[in-house]
């Protein structure tokens, strides 16, 4: 009879690194998917309370409120990924996503009116950039309809994330899958920081494009 080789088996240091690797950006089950999901909510909270002060003041601010709705193109799609995700594993039978439980009913409810919103908010935005003040029209309207629809059920999904917000600030050394924690930590990290990083440099390169729109409502603003 052969004798047994511990060696053999012991996984290669290759496929430990890889499986290491692995487990930094994409551990961390549904307590990282939640921490991540809950704090590109509250880098959202920040960021739609400066765009509505963008909107009272829209004919001083519009300059500011075009390189927002740019940045948030990032986070925006951080957290609906996120989100997503979870509803992807949980449907999907995934046991550990089912045994934490299904999504709230009120979350469940309003996600397509979220999802659909965001897709007119920005998609409406882009063109009416690309397109300039001549081409605006209905665009406009449409623009203007879809983002306040965005911002209230935006708004109130995010609030329904709070008590997760509060218990990971409340509680840092307690989580065991926290964005502190090794399992899953640099993949929500890269996430976070990548998605930031994409829509500041989106926004960005298209200042170049403001002029029109800001000469246009400085104009109006004036003969006001």
């Amino acid at each position: 009879m052969e004798a047994h080789d511990p060696a053999r088996t012991q996984p290669k240091p290759s496929l430990r690194l890889l499986s290491g690797v692995w487990r930094a950006l994409v551990g961390g089950g549904p307590e990282g998917n939640e921490e991540l999901t809950t704090i590109a909510g509250a880098i959202l909270i920040v960021l739609l309370a400066v765009l509505g002060i963008t909107i009272i003041r829209i004919g001083q601010l519009l300059w500011l409120h075009l390189f927002l709705g740019l940045l948030l193109l990032g986070p925006v799609v951080v957290k609906m990924a996120s989100t997503g995700y979870r509803f992807v594993r949980y449907y999907t039978l995934d046991a550990v996503y089912r045994s934490k439980g299904p999504p709230e009913p009120i979350l469940r409810a309003i996600a397509p009116i979220v999802v659909a919103s965001t897709i007119m908010v920005f998609v409406t935005g882009i063109v009416l950039l690309a397109e300039g003040v001549s081409g605006r029209g209905m665009l406009v309207e449409l623009h203007k309809v879809s983002f306040f629809v965005w911002v209230a059920f935006t708004a109130l999904h995010v609030l329904l994330h709070l008590p997760a917000l509060a218990r990971w600030l409340r509680v840092p050394g307690s989580r065991p899958e926290g964005l502190g924690t090794p399992s899953g930590a640099a993949g929500r990290w890269l996430m976070l920081g990548g998605g930031l990083a994409v829509g500041l440099i989106i926004a960005v390169a298209l200042i170049p494009d403001f002029g029109t729109w800001t000469a246009h409502t400085a104009a109006l603003h004036h003969h006001h």
